[in-house]
């Protein structure tokens, strides 16, 4: 369930430096905090998402929620890993440069090692950037006509939501399920998230699904 924002603290830092300092004190003690961070063009500068990413990693920390605050800010939660948080590649190949650099803690590397033991290190997720569509995925569209031209069609954001899903199956039989399911909602012309019907490449007239 989402959470209550006042439930939890809403830390402000101009230096990344400073949320360091405050997770080396509170990294162990707290379920999670909110961090406000500015937009271009704030009046006050704050630690930035990236920075504030770069720290969390090596304290074993991730990224969860983000809201919109106000017209120059937005708040993003900030937590300690859980059991079953999943790694992209993106944040495995920085761990590992931090590891590298001297910057990781002991916190992080705890998590790392508790991530490699569970198969989740290994199982980590490509970026959209570097997303390919895997061979299963690409025979059940081919199977139905019309249903890869229509994926060739759909927005970045869509086309991501079907790779991810499929990427981060914990079961043979669960990814199974989701390259059919998927290829059945593609060859209805429905993507996870609204898709421009008015798009003169797209053969279909796409309804938005339920994720």
């Amino acid at each position: 369930m989402p959470r209550d924002i006042h439930s939890e603290a809403i830390l402000q830092f101009a230096l990344q430096a400073k949320w360091a300092r405050w997770l080396a004190a509170h990294h162990g003690q707290t379920e999670g905090v909110w961090l406000r961070h500015a937009k271009k063009g704030a009046p006050t500068a704050t630690v930035s998402y990236t920075e504030a990413l770069e720290v969390a990693l090596c304290f074993g920390w991730i990224d969860s929620q983000k809201k919109a605050e106000s017209e120059h800010f937005f708040i993003q939660r900030w937590s300690p890993r859980g059991a079953r948080s999943i790694w992209s590649k993106v944040n495995r190949d920085k761990a590992l440069g931090y590891i590298q650099t001297g910057y990781m803690q002991p916190a992080g590397l705890a998590e790392i090692e508790r991530a490699r033991r569970d198969g989740r290190w290994d199982a980590a997720y490509d970026p959209a950037s570097r997303s390919e569509i895997p061979a299963d995925l690409q025979a059940a569209l081919d199977a139905l006509p019309g249903t890869a031209e229509f994926f060739a069609t759909v927005s970045a954001q869509n086309r991501y939501a079907v790779l991810f899903r499929l990427q981060t199956a914990k079961k043979p039989e669960t990814r199974a399920r989701r390259v059919a399911q998927f290829a059945q909602m593609l060859a209805r012309g429905e993507t996870f998230y609204p898709h421009n019907p008015h798009n003169p490449n797209n053969p279909n007239n796409p309804r938005k699904t339920k994720a």
